[in-house]
């Protein structure tokens, strides 16, 4: 078995529970060890808080840490509340009703083409209000899990 230390260039495989700290309340994300979460350290692909607590473990070892709300994804931003004509929402020539609910994810683009993902968080009678706060934004995030496999490169899929 491989026993390579976390480090940065590595390619990391961990599964986890994630839940909002100070709450046993349901589970915001799981990654189980048959579909883990996989990513390069040192890449930039992971919150750097996130990756930091898992230097230098090994394969096997437990992890149990907590993430602030400013080393996640920092506070609500009441800016990120975005009101937006419902003619937006119009597909084919008719108005897509289904996206029109509160708590509906909506996949919206910015003028420059880039994929944002938004939440319905309330219907007007001409428009909608959507969310673009990350959907833990201004969650204190709590990770409990398991070091999978530490590789040299990703595996071949």
């Amino acid at each position: 078995m491989n026993n390579a230390s976390i480090a940065p260039g590595k390619f990391i495989e961990v599964s986890y529970i994630l839940r909002e700290a100070n709450s046993e309340a349901e589970e915001l994300e799981i990654c189980p060890a048959d579909e883990p979460f996989g990513f390069m350290a040192g890449e930039e692909q992971v919150l750097p808080a996130f990756e930091a607590a898992l230097i230098g473990l090994k394969p096997g070892d437990s992890f149990d840490f907590k993430i602030s709300v400013e080393d996640a994804y920092g506070e609500e931003d009441e800016e990120a509340y975005v009101e937006v004509p419902k003619s937006a929402f119009i597909v084919d020539g008719e108005l897509d009703e289904s996206v029109l609910e509160m708590g509906e994810v909506v996949p919206m683009q910015t003028e420059d083409g880039d994929e944002v993902i938004g939440v319905v968080a309330e219907v007007r009678l001409n428009s909608v209000v959507v969310d673009f706060n990350h959907p833990f934004a201004g969650l204190e995030l709590h990770f409990v899990g398991e070091v999978l496999r530490v590789l040299d490169a990703p595996p071949a899929r």
